[in-house]
């Protein structure tokens, strides 16, 4: 039981300490390396967690959340499919789409891309490319022999909106005579009407035509498709989702979500949150066991103090917790200057991250190759919770062994040396 002559004895040993050399010094460096520790780790997981948020609220607003493509024959009656689909309650949006592999060529410019049909209106449904449109019209696509690209593609091949390109698309039935499949590409004459930028390998690697061309160029019935795309209310849910989906209708799929496509960007998120956790936990707990080395020392100075106390009639707590409470100042202010840093500098991490960017003229992220160009942040109270939980937990452990020690002391060989 936590009696108050530990609190006065406890709290009058750490003002006796103040400015006493060496062990003030050890003292003060386990009290910075705390810091230090809480403060760093808060604003390593709240820039995570702000990876994680831009992940799901900009790289999945046009990535789909899930996908299900037929495996043989195209998927018939695409809207009866997609009025089905969308009676789950967890799916907010379903729209066609059909996929292409070829090659788009300007002058003498060749490049690869994949190719998607989709339905101009239903697509926004489920993507948020619209708002990434940086000249021309998404809704230009109804066009005849329109395509929307890439800006990675449009700077490839030097083309602007009104250009004229040609599509290079493989045969239906490929054999095994790779002249023949050359010479058999169909060709189709587009004009550019729309160019997006999103960021990333996106921008470089896809181009977007009109369902009804597609249909047309795979040889399809009105009313076939290969797929459909599905947005989901949980991103973080979407593999569960999108296989319940599948299971209710009657048609032979192979079922994509976002967490096969994309899902690399995420487990390198939560890789990098679990090593620095890991990482900076043990910084913490070398700086809190540096406590052991303050207290011993703290220890042996008081003795004799020691010695009278338990002639006097003091219990071992009483002796255990004073110097349990040495220890658990230091780690208490620690984590309250840390933890209060941590939040302040994890709230304005992105404001920082500019400032240095234009004082140094280094861009710490590209967005070219990545699909933002700033470090985001959020900050999660639980992160915060578990954090300063964790180092007081480590700073009350290394407390233990020292406080233990100081109730051993026995008070007659102490006295008899006096």
């Amino acid at each position: 039981m936590f009696k108050p002559l530990s609190l006065f004895l406890g709290l009058r040993y750490i003002a006796n300490r103040q400015g006493k050399g060496f062990t003030s010094f050890i003292s003060a460096s386990s009290t910075i390396g705390i810091t230090l520790g809480v403060m760093i780790l808060i604003i390593v997981l709240s820039a995570m967690n702000g990876f994680e948020r831009v992940l799901a609220k900009n790289l999945l607003s046009i990535v789909p959340h899930g996908e299900l493509i037929s495996v043989n024959e195209p998927i018939e009656d695409w809207q009866s499919t997609i009025n089905k689909i969308q009676q789950n309650p967890k799916v907010i949006g379903a729209a066609p789409v059909i996929k292409m592999q070829g090659m788009m060529q300007k002058g003498n410019e060749l490049k690869g891309l994949e190719l998607r049909g989709v339905d101009p209106i239903l697509e926004l449904s489920v993507s948020s490319i619209g708002d990434y449109i940086t000249a021309g019209s998404w809704q230009d696509l109804n066009k005849e022999n329109a395509v929307v690209i890439g800006a990675g593609i449009a700077k490839k091949l030097n083309v602007c909106v009104g250009d004229n390109v040609q599509m290079l698309l493989p045969p239906m039935k490929q054999g095994n005579n790779l002249n023949q499949q050359i010479s058999s590409l169909t060709k189709r004459n587009m004009t550019v009407v729309g160019i997006f930028k999103f960021g990333g390998e996106i921008d470089s690697n896809q181009a977007y035509v009109s369902l009804d061309q597609a249909i047309d160029i795979l040889g399809f019935q009105q009313g076939e498709v290969q797929g459909i795309r599905l947005k989901v209310d949980d991103v973080f849910n979407a593999p569960i989702i999108a296989r319940n989906v599948a299971y209710t209708l009657d048609v032979y799929l192979y079922i994509y979500d976002w967490t096969r496509t994309q899902g690399h960007l995420y487990n390198d998120i939560q890789l990098v949150r679990m090593v620095m956790f890991v990482v900076l936990v043990l910084v913490i707990a070398v700086a809190s066991f540096n406590i052991v080395s303050t207290l011993i020392m703290a220890v042996n100075e008081k003795q004799s103090d020691i010695a009278i106390l338990k002639t006097m009639g003091a219990n071992s707590s009483t002796i255990m917790l004073t110097f349990i409470l040495q220890g658990i100042t230091n780690g208490m202010l620690g984590c309250i200057i840390g933890g209060g840093l941590g939040v302040y500098l994890s709230n304005n991490l992105t404001e920082f991250s500019i400032a240095i960017e234009n004082f140094i003229g280094v861009k710490f992220l590209s967005g070219d190759v990545y699909f933002i160009d700033f470090i985001p942040t959020y900050v999660n109270q639980t992160d915060v919770v578990v954090t300063i939980t964790t180092a007081l937990c480590l700073t009350f452990v290394a407390t233990l062994y020292p406080a233990w020690r100081a109730t051993k002391i026995e008070p007659a060989q102490v006295l008899g040396q006096l």
